[in-house]
């Protein structure tokens, strides 16, 4: 397959969706993680997880909308989902150990 042939925007298009879908995933994980100390600063993770959905993913989105840089798009959304996996992975971590 050819470089010209990809479509890059139905490609950037997924990821975003895709990242999205796991930003909304943390919500439910999050919420369900078990009161290590009663404090509820597990809550807090969300904020770190809506930085990243908010530099690489709505971006993303406008410029899937919008139809510009289609592979610049592509490559902004797939480093959305690497920065989603190690923080994700840190925070996994420091959770009390639950079923997420």
């Amino acid at each position: 397959m050819a470089l010209d042939t990809v479509n890059f925007r139905k490609i950037a298009a997924l990821v975003a969706a895709a990242g999205t879908l796991f930003w909304l995933y943390t919500f439910y994980a999050i919420a369900h993680v078990p009161p290590g100390d009663g404090t509820g600063f597990q809550r807090l993770a969300v904020f770190p997880l809506g930085m990243v959905f908010g530099l690489f993913f709505l971006p993303a989105w406008l410029l899937v909308a919008i139809g510009r840089l289609p592979r610049f798009t592509a490559a902004l959304a797939v480093c959305g989902l690497i920065a989603f996996a190690v923080l994700w992975a840190q925070l996994l971590q420091e959770f009390p150990r639950a079923v997420l």
